[in-house]
């Protein structure tokens, strides 16, 4: 890997390349691997989504982007490969002193990326968790960037997504969550007129 180039192949050894051939084919034939490793699983819907996201820029926008060297898609993918790597172990209790059970910051984040966009018109681009979350009851902020259509109104969105993502890691993590911290980068779509 070169110090100008995006890292191609994900921590189990699976390229980025290998994930996109795989999607173009519709998943077929299947490959085990990849449907059995949730790091692949994690960057398969990672790629779909940013393929539904382009198509809708693309339809929408593709007039307005400015040329770049560094285009907005590269920049999205490149977000998205380095949020799909394991990170962080966080800890969950268990009854069983004898058991050890964590969740990665990777899955962690694919949780907020994938409710985020549950909501009509928002793309999170980006997650943060800021924090000593290895550490039980340690608190931590989280900060996501979205983008979000034309027209919606942003204070509204914040808090109905702010309350969305700190209910999310309540129910499937143990993460003492302070703050959601909203930063919206991008407006997609055509205003009106």
């Amino acid at each position: 890997m070169t110090t100008d180039e995006t890292p191609t192949a994900l921590d189990c050894g699976t390229t980025i390349e290998r994930l996109t051939e795989y999607l173009e084919s519709g998943r077929t034939p299947v490959d085990r691997h990849i449907e059995s490793c949730p790091e692949c699983l994690n960057a398969l819907e990672a790629l779909e989504r940013v393929g539904r996201l382009s198509r809708d820029l693309i339809a929408d926008d593709a007039a307005r982007l400015p040329a770049t060297s560094d285009g907005w898609f590269e920049r999205i993918l490149t977000t998205i490969h380095s949020e799909l790597r394991a990170g962080r172990s966080f800890p969950i209790s268990h009854p069983d002193p004898r058991v050890h059970i964590t969740v990665t910051e990777g899955a962690v984040k694919a949780l907020l990326r994938t409710t985020g966009d549950s909501l009509d018109g928002v793309y999170i681009s980006r997650t943060q968790i800021e924090g000593d979350a290895e550490t039980p009851g340690a608190p931590v902020e989280i900060n996501l960037t979205a983008s979000v259509r034309f027209g919606i109104p942003l204070p509204e969105l914040a808090d109905e997504l702010r309350a969305l993502a700190h209910d999310t890691l309540l129910r499937h993590t143990e993460l003492n969550v302070t703050a959601v911290n909203i930063a919206v980068e991008d407006l997609h779509g055509t205003p009106p007129g």
